[in-house]
């Protein structure tokens, strides 16, 4: 009986997602929510020495701004360093983009909106660094 119970509580909990590794609708399983199996994008950004907080500002606003011109990414977000290990190497900001798998971000890297946002961010930059990895537990 116990057993039966654990798997209509797990039906349940997946009623409303196409799949067990993925909900395009919100979903308070932990699975469904962290997109396990997606390909994750990392961005991380170093901006050159005197580059003004206006320009910093714009740049964040334009990457933030990607997700609603660019289908392929499901999920979306970042932050600024503030980690006290001194571990940063002077990165500054990261960005985690999430697409639904590498198709998705073959459709990313070549679109005119990423092109548009690495012409305006590039010359800010004194390195980036990115990794890419699909999502386990």
């Amino acid at each position: 009986m116990l057993r039966l119970f654990a798997i209509l509580l797990a039906v349940a909990t997946f009623a409303g997602c196409k799949s067990s590794s993925c909900c395009d609708d919100v979903c308070d399983d932990d699975v469904a929510a962290t997109h396990l199996g997606h390909l994750r994008h990392v961005v991380l950004f170093k901006f050159k020495e005197g580059t003004m907080p206006e320009k910093i500002a714009e740049i964040e606003k334009a990457f933030a701004a990607l997700p609603a011109k660019i289908p392929s990414i499901i999920d979306f977000e970042w932050g600024t360093n503030n980690s006290p290990e001194e571990h940063a190497q002077g990165y500054t900001h990261c960005f985690l983009v999430t697409f639904k798998d590498a198709a998705g971000r073959a459709a990313y890297l070549p679109h005119p909106a990423h092109n548009e946002f690495v012409a305006l961010a590039g010359p800010h930059f004194d390195a980036v660094h990115v990794v890419d990895y699909v999502a386990k537990k």
